[in-house]
């Protein structure tokens, strides 16, 4: 009997393919016999590399495609950036593993090999995301920003051709394709709180497939804890890419230690909080940490809160 094909969806950028090819060789190695294919799904964030994440008319523009092509059966699992996806999955699908967590920190790569704090009074940085720039915002509010999207070669790229003095990524994207000499500066989390997810991995499925016990056993529980509780904290606020709001979570032995940052888009409200609770009940953590933020918001006062582990 013939054993059954594995089909892994991904974009198509460099780093999509790099991180597909990794879960194709950790699905080979847990069972050699099988075989394993990548498709490329273009999704609409790849038919409009130019467009800002704002303009976008709904949330998922890096997945939607990849979705559709999992219900219709096109593809047997789909790979993505964990911090690319809804919280809100579409029925029928799940989150079926987190095998791996790279460096969840941002990443500056400077023109002149200046960190934040030493560029020149004006500096423009080149980025999309409106966590950063809040949070860059509030901590040198005289930096300019630019929106800037595309793969990591395109904008690396614009570095030089648009004037830019520096950009800021994702330390994991560089890390995976082996870039990590072009840092200048990794960002302290305490600085620049991650996106929730940053760094994370996950394999989404269908809910019914047979193939979910392999799927799950390339989980790695810490990983799993700690993005169940971060993504929690994104769904009771309701948040999404783009929030100007950063969430960390780390397994401390029994415990779950969580980190946010919430800001207004101009950075000039910058609310952090801090949450203890357990590492076996990560979404209550996540719960009680979105809790803590909505008490008064971005711009209210900063306070540490521990919970019953």
């Amino acid at each position: 009997m013939a054993v059954e094909p594995i089909i892994i969806g991904t974009r198509g950028s460099e780093l999509a393919l790099r991180q597909a090819e990794t879960v194709a060789q950790l699905l080979l190695r847990a069972q050699p016999q099988r075989r394993v294919a990548i498709r490329v799904v273009k999704t609409q964030a790849d038919e409009r590399p130019d467009t800002s994440l704002r303009e976008f008319p709904t949330p998922g523009v890096f997945v939607k495609e990849l979705e559709k092509a999992l219900l219709a059966r096109e593809i047997t699992v789909a790979v993505h950036s964990l911090k690319d996806l809804p919280c809100a999955l579409p029925p029928g699908l799940c989150l079926a593993a987190c095998p791996e967590r790279e460096d969840p920190r941002d990443a500056l790569i400077s023109r002149d090999d200046l960190t934040v704090e030493r560029l020149p009074p004006g500096a423009v940085i080149g980025t999309g995301s409106p966590r950063r720039q809040a949070q860059l915002r509030h901590l040198r509010p005289d930096l300019r920003f630019v929106d800037l999207r595309g793969n990591l070669n395109t904008r690396l790229r614009k570095l030089h051709t648009e004037g830019l003095d520096a950009l800021v990524l994702a330390a994991a994207g560089l890390h995976r394709l082996d870039r990590q000499r072009l840092i200048t500066q990794y960002l302290p989390v305490e600085q620049c709180v991650p996106a929730a997810g940053q760094g994370a991995l996950t394999l989404e499925a269908r809910e019914d497939d047979r193939l979910l016990p392999l799927f799950r056993s390339l989980t790695d529980p810490s990983v799993e804890a700690v993005v169940r509780a971060e993504r929690q904290t994104l769904a009771d606020l309701g948040a999404g890419c783009t929030t100007p709001l950063g969430v960390y979570a780390q397994v401390r032995g029994e415990a779950l230690e969580m980190h946010a940052a919430l800001a207004s888009p101009d950075g000039r409200y910058l609310r952090h909080e801090t949450i203890t609770g357990s590492a076996r009940e990560p979404e209550e953590t996540g719960r009680a940490l979105a809790a803590a933020l909505r008490t008064c918001g971005a711009g209210g006062p900063t306070r540490a809160t521990a919970i019953e582990p």
